[in-house]
């Protein structure tokens, strides 16, 4: 069969989603059940930008897959003194059963899975996080018993957005973002999730609005990696832009917290609602685990 990737959410079906996302859920009810895919196989995980749940989750879902991962920067390869992208993916397909890639540009993700052989995933880029989106309603489906919800996202419109809204737009969720002015999220993007889908995707400024009677509160951090030097601007622009008590009493009474973490407590997000008893902040954190092997268990199954 033709291998296939997970570049962005969209490049997996409602279907095989739902599939993904059973098939997460068992693993983490009974992790001895998780079949050895990787069994005498290496994944190489080529990180452009620091992690610490990307990295450990995908290391240890490799490890229970019974396969090896290996770390892998542009800097230590041949990629950091000019080899092309397209021979890099051609020799490592040799060596390696699935590549995972957390990096800058979305197209040098694209670039290197046209030439691959192997499954790769997209660990995030600057466009995407679609592994966070599995996580994400893998959670959903754990605290709200399904996807007929109220997602209200507040704050930057970025990666982890742009794969939520896919996420919710392929399962049927509903998703109010609220956002300033100038950092919506990527109007393609968005446009092909609303010809995609029946629910509501709604772009808007007020943040209490797009709350009002939500199921689902998630934000994620104001400063992203390599924005620091904007921070004090940032901070500024996105001040009302904050999940807090005020903001969580218009959701509804069981509206549960989302955050994809790190999180900057006092900016977007404080104490009192992360550490609260809506918050599922760490129960989603731990899904990566169980979603990315499922993951990985498809994309090597379907081989």
């Amino acid at each position: 069969m033709k291998k296939r990737d997970f570049l962005t959410t969209f490049d997996l079906s409602s279907n095989e989603i739902s599939e993904i996302l059973h098939r997460a859920s068992a693993v983490k009810l009974n992790p001895s059940s998780a079949p050895a895919v990787l069994a005498g196989g290496t994944v190489g995980m080529l990180f452009d930008k620091s992690s610490t749940r990307t990295r450990v989750s995908f290391e240890v879902g490799i490890n229970r897959l019974g396969g090896n991962a290996v770390f892998l920067t542009s800097s230590d390869m041949q990629l950091g003194r000019g080899e092309t992208v397209a021979d890099t993916a051609r020799v490592l397909s040799r060596y390696l059963s699935a590549m995972v890639i957390r990096t800058y540009a979305h197209r040098s993700v694209e670039e290197f899975a046209s030439h691959a052989k192997i499954p790769v995933i997209n660990a995030l880029t600057d466009l995407h996080h679609p592994c966070q989106a599995l996580a994400d309603m893998l959670t959903i489906q754990e605290h709200k018993g399904g996807f007929g919800v109220k997602i209200a996202y507040i704050g930057d419109g970025n990666n982890v957005v742009h794969s939520l809204v896919q996420a919710a737009a392929r399962l049927g969720s509903s998703i109010y973002i609220a956002c300033p002015e100038g950092h919506e999220p990527d109007g393609g993007i968005i446009a092909h999730a609303r010809a995609s889908s029946t629910a509501e995707i709604v772009v808007m400024r007020d943040p209490v609005e797009a709350a009002r009677n939500a199921d689902v509160l998630y934000t994620d951090t104001w400063v992203s990696m390599g924005q620091e030097s904007e921070t004090a601007e940032r901070e500024r622009i996105f001040h009302d832009y904050q999940i807090n008590d005020m903001l969580l009493s218009v959701a509804r009474p069981d509206c549960i917290v989302m955050h994809c973490l790190p999180a900057h407590r006092g900016q977007e997000i404080t104490d009192s609602v992360m550490d609260g008893p809506r918050s599922v902040v760490f129960d989603q954190a731990e899904n990566r685990l169980h979603a990315q092997m499922a993951l990985m268990e498809f994309l090597l199954s379907s081989l």
